[in-house]
């Protein structure tokens, strides 16, 4: 799959979308920057220390539970009665260096016209360093977080529709970047133009064939760059 320029969303006619939903990690900053990683193994010693696993198998659980409830914390909850505050404020002491503030972006996020918020399967907390490191974060209008949803994660259909609901969107004026692809299904099932972040991890790519995606971009802020350019 190409990545595509925005053809049928040009800044021609963006005027018509009224929100613009971004997921977190990995779509406004790029996965080459390996964040994500810190948090995986953050996660990763979370299990060792809490039900006393050797880092191999803890690192097995945490990826079985990822494949199967959605988020390794959604696992925890379920088998094992995790308290979700206690694992978000854990996996995400994090080290931000190495991500790098991208001006373009910050520049293409300004000239959007409508709103934009953030639909995340992390904390509103997580989201906030984030975008303040990145220097976006006055840019945002809301958070839509895991703790919003009551921690069912992306990519539930009816996580779609409280998010909807509770920021007061409507999804035929809405677009959506998502950098894992199979959560891109439920926002096209609802009416919303789709944009797929591309990156080079398995479960990002997981779920990209099909008609539900839109549009590609393998650089956001370059993308965004394109569609907002005077």
């Amino acid at each position: 799959m190409e990545s595509s320029a925005p053809t049928a969303l040009t800044n021609d006619n963006i005027e018509r979308i009224e929100t613009w939903i971004f997921d977190l990690d990995n779509t406004l900053y790029p996965a080459s920057s390996r964040l994500f990683d810190q948090i995986s193994q953050n996660m990763t010693r979370f299990i060792m220390a809490n039900l006393n696993l050797d880092w191999d198998a803890a690192r097995k659980l945490q990826k079985s539970f990822f494949r199967e409830h959605g988020t390794t914390m959604r696992g925890l909850m379920d088998n094992h009665g995790t308290d979700p505050v206690e694992f978000l404020d854990f996996v995400h002491e994090i080290d931000l260096s190495a991500i790098i503030p991208d001006p373009g972006l910050n520049q293409a996020l300004e000239r959007l016209p409508g709103r934009k918020v953030i639909f995340t399967n992390g904390s509103t907390d997580h989201a906030k360093n984030i975008t303040s490191h990145l220097g976006i974060d006055h840019l945002f209008d809301a958070t839509f977080d895991i703790i919003d949803s009551e921690y069912t994660p992306k990519p539930d259909p009816g996580v779609y529709a409280k998010m909807t609901t509770q920021l007061g969107i409507n999804p035929d004026t809405a677009i959506m970047f998502e950098d894992m692809a199979r959560n891109l299904v439920p926002a096209a099932d609802m009416g919303m133009t789709t944009v797929w972040v591309r990156t080079d991890v398995d479960w990002g790519i997981e779920g990209s064939e099909g008609n539900h995606i839109d549009h590609v971009a393998d650089d956001l802020g370059k993308w965004l760059g394109a569609l907002t350019a005077p």
